[in-house]
């Protein structure tokens, strides 16, 4: 075994994702969704039909040239599995925005730590945009381009 199935984390190379010039069209929706369960939220909130599945227990397939990159799917995804980045408005920092389910929840100018899928520090991040629906908030920050592919989460600062 490798990758996710033996590690239990999602790695870059586990994904779909699209390419260098799609990710710098603007904000672009990232499946980190392995799992071959009975599921489809995704599939229904996308307004531009932009998240596919075949069956039901298939993983979502996202057709990058259809997605705007909203982030609706990210509040809708029981599995916190969705995320957006953005890399096309600085050539040294990109946008990212996750789930978030926990208390505090920050305003957006906060500093935040940054966190990998491990849940290890990346750097501090400021929180650019929060949003809610439900009870899962979709909150937005801006890191270093190097970290795009690395940020799946934050923790609080103070």
């Amino acid at each position: 075994m490798s990758g996710h199935e033996n590690t239990g984390v999602v790695r870059k190379e586990d994904m779909n994702i699209p390419d260098e010039e799609r990710i710098e069209k603007g904000p672009v929706v990232i499946m980190e969704c392995v799992e071959n369960i009975p599921c489809n939220p995704c599939v229904a909130v996308c307004s531009f039909d932009a998240v596919k599945m075949k069956e039901i227990t298939d993983t979502p397939e996202i057709d990058f040239d259809t997605c705007t990159g909203c982030g609706l799917c990210v509040t809708e995804c029981p599995g916190l599995a969705i995320f957006v980045i953005d890399c096309s408005y600085s050539e040294d920092k990109c946008k990212v925005t996750v789930p978030y389910e926990y208390l505090p929840v920050p305003e957006e100018g906060d500093e935040v730590m940054a966190l990998d899928r491990k849940g290890e520090e990346v750097e501090k991040a400021e929180v650019t945009d929060v949003r809610k629906s439900g009870k899962t908030y979709a909150v937005t920050l801006e890191v270093d381009r190097k970290n795009v592919w690395n940020v799946r989460g934050f923790e609080v600062i103070g």
